[in-house]
């Protein structure tokens, strides 16, 4: 494991990829940022995903059935970098195409990285609802 502490800068860049190929719906490249053992939580989804693949094949049958990002916005960023890695926060709002009409949603995501050489690769994911009440910046 790296003893190195991960630029702030660096952080916000590998963040910014992956929220940048979601809002693509970039499958290939979004899939790019995640480490194979990389685990997710969604507020969406009835479970758990436990790795990787276990997500692609889930994103690859929402593609299947006309699902698109229209729009993503990040706001609120906060970086907290640790000898490693990093924990990465932020308020995001997408608009999605369902295949059967659109959606929207306000969300708090989280995505922890860890160095892997010089690269960050995300190996956690959280996304939790915004409650209606609370206050959601933006940038």
């Amino acid at each position: 494991m790296s003893t190195t502490t991960p630029h702030e800068d660096d952080v916000l860049s590998a963040a910014s990829a992956i929220v940048d190929a979601f809002t693509a719906t970039d499958g290939d490249r979004y899939f790019r940022g995640f480490a194979p053992e990389a685990t997710f939580i969604f507020h969406t989804e009835p479970a758990r995903l436990n790795d990787r693949a276990e997500y692609e094949r889930l994103w690859a049958s929402w593609v299947e059935n006309g699902w698109k990002v229209l729009e993503c916005e990040s706001s609120d960023a906060a970086v907290q970098s640790f000898p490693g890695g990093a924990v990465f926060s932020h308020n995001v709002a997408t608009r999605v195409d369902t295949g059967g009409g659109e959606d929207s949603y306000r969300e708090r995501e989280t995505i922890v990285f860890r160095l892997d050489g010089d690269q960050l690769l995300a190996v956690h994911e959280h996304l939790s609802p915004v409650p209606d009440d609370a206050a959601f910046a933006a940038e």
